[in-house]
């Protein structure tokens, strides 16, 4: 179930925004079960809760999925998301000010089998009173084999507008537009009775339209880069490049045990154009109990290295021709733990032909190996806890991300 999906997520973000966003397009989708023959997604509601809690981010809200068949080859769905953000991070404390903000994603699509055949098509939309964001996407999946084989293909095109807020109110002159494309090639093989294998390659790539020299799109307008000045810590705006390309490939696998338990596991590998080089290992362990609970067990480790412009603290002002401080650019790595809870009600409600409650915790822990807590420890201005101006202790965030909805099959 892809909602599982979303610490997975959350740990790759370039920023607190971007992180809620691609947070919401995971949790829209709720309940994507694998498919491995051309057949329909089950006809379902879902209504969630969600709450993410970690390094001075606080986010909740609720989401809401529908999903209806018509007739045989059919299926139409429709999501309502709600991000409500309240943000004190490393990242606000080092150069703005506490904020708090509401954001609102609303998503439909329609699936169309035909034959060993299916297309899907979608579209998503998301505002804030700073950012807006309109995606499309396509996908195709063909069966082979009696079934035994499954190819997808995926593609999404995304615009963005990318504004700035100045003391709460937006900025009615900052207005930059984002393209994004992306790919996706999927094979799935069953390959005995017991056990099921996936390869799938992804290519990516952002990319500024029509700027004017010195602006770009792809950073956080709030954000600030650190240079050395008079011996303590100056701040200026980042500068990143126009286009930002990324391509990574992933093998899962998934076997059934003897009894009613399975254990699946993943490896990723990802590279991009900014000199990122990704890897993350995860094992995940489901066990049925007497066909009305179902335990989920997962451990997850992920490491990278740093972009190629990121520096803690920069010699000097404009040291570069791009340079920033996000601490998603930086090398770290981080371990998470999660575990899952599937309660099928014994009861039966008129129309429905089938119930569950689902509660899923993840706590993550990410160690920054070259991003400094200058902000709790003297700031820009002299240090007056004994530690010297890039030697700060390093920073360190944990998290939780809670997940609880019911699901409601008809």
């Amino acid at each position: 179930m892809v909602v599982r999906e979303a610490v997975v997520v959350a740990i790759n973000f370039f920023d607190c925004k971007k992180m809620l966003r691609q947070f919401a397009l995971v949790v829209c989708a709720l309940s994507v079960v694998p498919v491995f023959a051309a057949v329909l997604p089950d006809e379902r509601v879902d209504i969630l809760e969600h709450q993410y809690d970690g390094g001075g981010i606080q986010v909740t809200g609720p989401s809401i999925l529908v999903r209806k068949n018509i007739g045989k080859s059919v299926s139409v769905s429709a999501n309502y998301y709600v991000d409500m953000v309240s943000s004190a991070s490393i990242d606000v404390l080092a150069s703005a000010s506490r904020y708090s903000e509401e954001r609102k994603q609303k998503s439909v699509s329609v699936d169309y089998m035909f034959d060993r055949t299916n297309f899907s098509l979608g579209y998503t939309t998301s505002d804030e009173n700073d950012y807006q964001a309109k995606t499309y996407n396509l996908g195709v999946t063909q069966s082979f084999f009696g079934d035994l084989t499954t190819l997808n293909f995926g593609f999404s095109f995304g615009q963005d507008v990318v504004g700035r807020n100045l003391k709460g109110v937006p900025d009615p002159d900052f207005h930059l537009d984002k393209e994004q494309r992306r790919y996706s090639l999927n094979l799935s093989q069953i390959l005995t009775k017991n056990l099921i294998a996936e390869i799938s390659l992804e290519s990516g790539s952002e990319a500024c339209i029509n700027m004017a020299e010195g602006e770009t799109c792809l950073n956080n307008p709030y954000r600030s880069y650190s240079y050395l000045q008079n011996g303590v810590r100056a701040l200026a705006l980042e500068k990143y490049p126009l286009t930002h390309n990324s391509d990574a490939g992933s093998l899962r696998a998934i076997y059934h045990l003897p009894y009613s338990a399975s254990v699946r596991a993943d490896v990723r590998r990802y590279t991009d154009s900014w000199g990122i080089t990704a890897t993350n290992a995860e094992v995940r362990y489901i066990h049925d109990f007497k066909k009305d609970l179902l335990v989920e067990v997962k451990y997850r480790v992920y490491s990278q290295t740093e972009a190629e412009f990121y520096s803690d603290l920069f010699p000097y002002k404009d040291a570069q021709n791009f340079m920033a401080r996000d601490k998603e650019l930086s090398p770290f790595s981080s371990k998470t733990i999660g575990l899952g809870l599937t309660y099928k009600f014994p009861w039966t409600i008129p129309g429905v032909d089938k119930s569950t409650a689902n509660l899923f915790w993840d706590h993550m822990k990410i160690d920054y190996e070259d991003f400094r807590d200058y902000a709790n420890f003297g700031g820009t201005k002299a240090p007056a806890s004994g530690y010297k101006v890039g030697e700060e202790p390093l920073y360190t965030l944990d998290a939780d991300v809670i997940r609880f909805y019911l699901s409601f099959w008809f």
